[in-house]
């Protein structure tokens, strides 16, 4: 009789499993020394990629490369484990997002100086978004056409994948408006909370000229709820190596070797899209005169725990914290660029992917893309990028909205391939994501004249010291 104890509850009933887990607690205790050792913060980060690169790969090598490895039971309850740590970080990290957006920009409201326009925020801050995204979406379509992805694809799939429900943009638009603030932030509708507490925080600014006595007592416990928020963000970003060696090590052990090879020039194409993305960002840094090393450096750590974690929104907190101490970005336009950044204008998951997709299917099926279909897509990706969640798993919406506005949603079916390796792909959609949101932040503070450029060039912060 089979132990359902060991194999179903506890999920260690393989030998591999005890030694890799062994082996997870060894490197662990390896980066606890080197914390100990004063090490810094980014090097740490580093090595938990490398050894969980390492890890992911014997796993692999040790499961056979079957083509199935969560068929294998020792991958199966190892990867689970791991899980405990990644996956629980990710959680940490998330559940920290509502209450940070929220308490931030009512903080952030309520000390703006004198004469400071939200107005001006708000339009630079989306128009820099779209734009951007839209620059992401002429790349992947340039790429795709440029390389014929899909010209070698089989039209005919032998699985089937099923397309998300289109949603109206007009709806979209109107559903991102908080007419019940609660279910905002259970449905992690990051742009309805910051409308939310944007409409706090100047309720509470005009009330405070009017009655400063009654008011004082409301922004005393803001500012108390502001030093906690950021202050529990910071603990649990201390755990980011430890996070980031699970997760990197369970994407590569849980996806089989021959998916990978089976798209592999849409793996290829993709991560040099999104480079070249990058590239174009460090530029526009460049045009504002910033300097595009110190970025990359100071951005090091919050960009390895995006292509890890492969959430945008879990990385909120940390993305929010790192413009404001460590680029000198003004508080409120860290807030509501960036904050914005996880649900509209992504410019991986909602822009050089589904523009990828678009040229893929579009080469599988024979289709002409003519200047008018490519100008089709443009408007119709920058668009639908409004209102995708910040989440991993939000490509398919993505793949949804830009197949079906060019007219190729009745092939849906064909991207099943691609979506089975979604996981190794998605790394580098959000590590672009909030790459962009970063960017973009930086972008707006510097044309509105914020930016505080001493901060920005100021030696790099140690984020597990910055908790002050």
């Amino acid at each position: 009789m089979e132990n359902t104890f060991l194999t179903q509850f506890i999920s260690i009933s393989n030998i591999e499993t005890i030694i890799f887990l062994f082996v997870f607690i060894g490197i662990s205790l390896i980066l606890k020394n080197m914390a100990k050792k004063k090490i810094s913060f980014s090097t740490r980060v580093l090595f938990a990629t490398v050894a969980g690169l390492i890890i992911g790969f014997v796993i692999q090598a040790v499961s056979g490369f079957v083509n199935d490895p969560s068929s294998v039971s020792f991958v199966r309850e190892t990867t689970l484990w791991y899980g405990l740590i990644g996956n629980g970080f990710v959680g940490f990290i998330r559940m920290l997002v509502i209450p940070l957006v929220m308490v931030s920009i009512i903080h952030v409201i309520l000390h703006m100086e004198e004469g400071t326009h939200v107005k001006k925020l708000v339009q630079r801050g989306i128009l820099t978004t779209m734009g951007m995204v839209a620059v992401a979406a002429i790349i992947g379509l340039l790429f795709g056409i440029l390389f014929h992805i899909g010209g070698d694809a089989n039209a005919i799939q032998q699985e089937s994948a099923s397309a998300k429900e289109i949603v109206p943009v007009v709806t979209t638009l109107l559903n991102l408006i908080p007419a019940n603030p609660i279910e905002a932030m259970i449905q992690n509708n990051i742009v309805g909370i910051v409308i939310f507490s944007t409409f706090i925080g100047l309720a509470a600014r005009k009330m405070q000229k009017k009655y400063p006595d009654i008011l004082s007592s409301f922004i005393h416990l803001i500012d108390a709820l502001h030093k906690i928020v950021i202050s529990m963000a910071l603990m649990v970003i201390k755990a980011m190596p430890y996070a980031v060696l699970a997760l990197l090590a369970n994407t590569i052990a849980q996806r089989g070797i021959s998916s990978i090879i089976e798209v592999g020039k849409f793996i290829i194409l993709i991560y040099v899209s999104c480079g070249v993305m990058m590239v174009v960002q460090l530029c526009m840094l460049a045009i504002y005169k910033v300097n595009p090393l110190i970025y990359l450096k100071k951005s090091f750590s919050t960009l390895l725990l995006a292509f890890t974690s492969r959430s945008s929104l879990g990385v909120l907190p940390a993305t929010i914290e790192v413009l404001e101490k460590e680029m000198g970005v003004s508080s409120g336009t860290a807030n509501f660029v960036a904050s914005f950044g996880t649900t509209a204008g992504m410019q991986g998951c909602a822009g050089i992917f589904p523009a990828l997709l678009i040229v893929y299917v579009a080469n599988t099926t024979g289709m002409t893309i003519d200047f008018s279909f490519f100008l089709m897509a443009v408007l119709v990706i920058t668009i639908g990028s409004i209102g995708i969640a910040g989440i991993p798993g939000t490509s398919t919406m993505a793949a949804s909205v830009g197949l079906s506005g060019t007219g190729l949603g009745g092939y849906f079916s064909f991207i099943t391939p691609i979506l089975a390796i979604d996981p190794i792909i998605d790394m580098v959609r959000t590590m672009l994501n909030v790459s962009g949101s970063m960017t973009n932040a930086i972008l707006v503070d510097r044309q509105l004249g914020l930016m505080n450029m001493e901060i920005y060039h100021n030696k790099t912060i140690d984020l597990e010291k910055a908790d002050d």
